[in-house]
């Protein structure tokens, strides 16, 4: 059993399938006990102070973590820095395959490049028709925390976040991580829910701040979408293979990504959103396409390392949710 990291969420269900263990490497960087102790070692090995915090985070862990022994990377359909991140990595002898998200959604492209992975691991349909049954009915378990956290206002903006964004990787414990599920689900169902807040959508890359869920919710303000986090669930799960990573929004135009958000933001209720990009990112120029598909107040906001909201941010915000309520 290898463990197999990679950039972004890619199709985990044929790293299940062929034995081995899927690593997310964001998930690894920001809950390294010293975040920022890995990027000094990433700037002193010479990536740019204004290259974006997780690709360089990425490449730290990997120098960090020799016990990954491959890396798959997604090199269309992310970030336009881990072309040269790869080529980085196979330069220093680290074994790196590529995955790539077609832009158009073009099925043919996609299948392709599903098939080039399924050939690497060498699993067959049946292992992966298996794989896909057994982290499926994890995911089912997605969907009710994101329903106790709308719906029955009984799971914080936070625990949607921590819980959700860790299924790109089933936190590399399929099974320790469904009873960690289980537990949690539980003792949230015996709560009082929470009505007294204003309802807030999240939307663009999971936030590098440390404390935004918990200083909305000091503020009576709470996130009820957390719109990439959401994705990382596959809710829509098609017995189709192929269309389910179709559907999966994140990698794909924002024009397509707006059309789920709307319908979210209907069925949610929510009354604003916060917009998250990261620093030295090409998703900031999707804040312009966000305001005009989007019928209500949007604040934008921009982190760059690990790190509490600086006074800024929070006045900004404070200024937000003021003006919603």
């Amino acid at each position: 059993m290898s463990k197999i990291g990679f950039t972004t969420t890619i199709p985990v269900e044929i790293i299940h399938a062929s034995g081995n263990v899927g690593v997310d490497l964001n998930n690894i960087f920001i809950t390294d006990p010293d975040p920022l102790k890995l990027l000094e070692s990433a700037e002193k090995r010479g990536l740019p102070n204004t290259l974006c915090s997780w690709v360089k985070g990425i490449y730290a862990v990997l120098q960090k973590r020799q016990d990954i022994e491959t890396v798959i990377a997604v090199v269309s359909g992310d970030c336009s820095n881990t072309l040269p991140l790869t080529d980085l990595l196979r330069s220093e002898g680290r074994n790196v395959i590529t995955f790539a998200y077609p832009f158009d959604r073009s099925e043919k492209l996609l299948a392709l490049e599903i098939e080039k992975l399924m050939s690497f691991f060498n699993v067959s349909p049946e292992l992966l028709s298996r794989s896909v049954k057994r982290l499926d009915s994890i995911r089912e378990k997605a969907d009710l925390i994101d329903l106790m956290t709308w719906r029955d206002h009984k799971v914080t903006g936070f625990e949607n976040h921590e819980y959700l964004i860790n299924f790109s990787d089933f936190s590399s414990d399929y099974d320790s991580f469904e009873k960690k599920l289980d537990d949690f689900i539980k003792e949230a169902s015996s709560r009082e829910p929470n009505h007294n807040f204003i309802p807030l959508g999240l939307v663009g890359v999971p936030p590098i701040f440390s404390d935004l869920y918990n200083f909305l919710e000091k503020k009576n303000a709470r996130i009820v979408f957390n719109e990439t986090q959401r994705q990382f669930t596959f809710p829509l799960r098609h017995s189709d293979y192929i269309k389910r990573y179709l559907d999966y929004t994140y990698p794909y135009s924002f024009l397509f990504r707006a059309e789920d958000i709307k319908q979210q933001i209907k069925k949610r209720g929510i009354k604003g959103i916060l917009h998250y990009t990261q620093s030295f990112c090409h998703h900031q120029m999707e804040h312009i396409l966000l305001k005009e598909n989007q019928d209500m107040p949007v604040l934008m906001l921009e982190g760059d390392r690990p790190a509490p909201l600086d006074e800024r941010t929070i006045l900004r915000i404070e200024s937000f949710l003021e003006m919603l309520s």
